[in-house]
């Protein structure tokens, strides 16, 4: 495999074979210059149906059969469900009854839940891997070299772009339907695993080549109130006895973190946004669902109160604190992507100022404008940081893969000001490095790094700079405070890796190559 440089300094694959040729990463925009070479979006294949086509069947062998699938072929899945999800298990087990061997494995992401998806790719069921994470024992089964194919994990962005441009063309999807009636009309907004917004499965209904709805809960044609994919993008209902469980959606505690490392983070990240004159009328934002990211948006909502300021939108996975902000007044809108507990879906369906979007609109840089480019303020997370701002969230100290990339460097490229927040060691292990194990989102993109020790602001950001001293922040050198950081907890190793051996690579939202992921000794 023939590696070569790309502008971060990180070797990458020319070619990775059986999934094509790629190009390394040059910056964050470099595309808008590019002439494409493929149409920018493939035609949706067309299969009429006679009038009063029975589309519903319960038999999943029947199903399989009827949508033409072949081993070999692409299936994808969303993962909305996240760890209440009982569609890919249940899809995955049938195929490998029936014999398929070779598939491409193509899901939105892959929940935490889901560790037997390294047994399939032990099994030989599947053999390449297109996902936005890995984690569990599918990433320690990547991670060792258990898959011949390097796995292409990509953003929800990048993932849009991949398959509106065909470098992802999906054969099968296996959508996941909270709630369906009997021609195929789809929501997440009702049944007993009402997940809130389809936005990841809207895309891969609209450009696979067989769609089947995979639901517990027919309701009456046509479905009401609200449908989030269209029985005209439906090829089968698949009636089955349970989809999952909507308490397991989400992963962990949504809630303001009570943390005072946590907590002073966040301040000093809040402090941030407010020098840098973003929070004003009409300002747009978007936060994670972590302890830490919602102490930001309580600082953010409690100033937007006191000086009376109301924001135009709030974007990307919601969480109850977030629609709590939109039924308050604070926001005009919620554009809603993924939903992350019931109070999300409640809202979705009584709200029309909360607006279900696909992740093409969220996310994709090769479209029209999506909405990560009309950001002014995002709060992300990070595993580790590096001296020139480059972030991972995808593997650990350890070299293994154990996160997901999702909207991280969409949202960090389209927005006014990307700020970073996260403790500055964990476990002993120091969050800042010389060099980030994997780049995920590249520091170009990166206005601060906020730890509860102070401010890091990017050197290319002059501006915020400025207002950040202005306004009396404890503004730190990057380098400054990684020597400080490590006076305490020491430098750790290096992973051990053989870098003669890629197992992964992450691609960057263009299309082009961020970083190599090499197997771990």
């Amino acid at each position: 495999m023939k590696m070569i440089k790309n502008s971060l300094a990180r070797l990458v694959p020319e070619e990775i074979p059986g999934v094509g040729k790629f190009e390394p990463y040059v910056s964050p925009f470099a595309y808008l210059d590019r002439k494409l070479t493929s149409p920018a979006i493939k035609s949706r294949p067309i299969h009429p149906q006679a009038p009063r086509h029975d589309k519903v069947t319960s038999d999943i062998k029947r199903a399989i059969e009827r949508s033409g699938l072949e081993s070999g072929m692409t299936i994808s899945f969303h993962h909305h469900l996240r760890g209440g999800d009982a569609v890919i298990p249940l899809i995955l087990r049938a195929l490998s009854d029936m014999g398929f061997k070779n598939l491409t494995l193509a899901p939105s992401s892959l929940p935490d839940s889901h560790d037997f998806v390294a047994d399939y790719i032990r099994s030989g069921l599947v053999t390449r891997l297109f996902s936005s994470g890995a984690r569990g024992e599918v990433g320690r089964a990547i991670s060792n070299g258990e898959i011949e194919i390097p796995v292409v994990l990509r953003s929800h962005g990048g993932r849009a772009r991949a398959i509106e441009q065909g470098d992802i063309a999906i054969d099968v999807a296996f959508l996941g339907a909270p709630a369906c009636d009997k021609y195929g009309n789809m929501t997440g907004s009702a049944g007993r695993a009402a997940c809130g917004s389809l936005g990841y499965a809207q895309l891969d209904a609209r450009y696979a080549r067989h769609v089947i709805a995979v639901t517990d809960n027919i309701m009456d044609y046509p479905l009401r109130p609200r449908i989030s994919i269209p029985q005209y993008l439906v090829d089968q209902v698949l009636l089955v006895d349970s989809i999952g469980e909507a308490s397991k959606i989400a992963t962990g505690a949504v809630k303001i973190s009570r943390n005072p490392v946590d907590l002073k983070t966040a301040r000093n990240a809040f402090d941030l946004l407010k020098a840098s004159g973003l929070m004003t009328n009409g300002c747009s934002f978007q936060v994670g669902a972590g302890g830490a990211s919602l102490a930001v948006a309580a600082f953010v909502k409690d100033y937007m109160k006191e000086n009376k300021i109301k924001g135009s939108f709030g974007l990307g996975g919601m969480s109850g604190y977030m629609i709590e902000m939109l039924e308050e007044g604070y926001f005009e809108a919620m554009l809603d992507v993924q939903s992350f507990d019931k109070s999300v879906t409640d809202s979705m369906t009584r709200n029309p100022n909360h607006i279900e979007i696909d992740v093409s609109c969220y996310a994709n840089p090769f479209n029209k404008g999506c909405a990560a480019h009309n950001l002014d303020m995002v709060i992300l997370a990070a595993l580790e940081i590096d001296t020139d701002f480059n972030v991972n969230v995808q593997t650990g100290h350890d070299g293994v893969l154990r996160g997901a990339i999702g909207g991280h460097p969409d949202t960090a490229a389209g927005a006014k000001c990307a700020v970073i927040v996260a403790p500055s060691f964990r476990g002993g292990v120091p969050t800042i490095k010389e060099r980030v194990t994997t780049v995920c989102t590249p520091g170009e993109t990166i206005g601060a790094f906020v730890t509860e020790r102070g401010v890091c602001i990017n050197p290319r950001r002059e501006d915020l700079i400025r207002r950040a001293r202005d306004a009396k922040l404890p503004v730190k050198d990057i380098r400054e405070l990684k020597a400080e950081i490590e006076a305490l907890t020491g430098v750790p190793d290096k992973p051990m890796a053989d870098e003669s051996r890629v197992v992964a690579v992450v691609e960057n939202r263009d299309g082009t190559l961020l970083d190599s992921v090499y197997k771990v000794v």
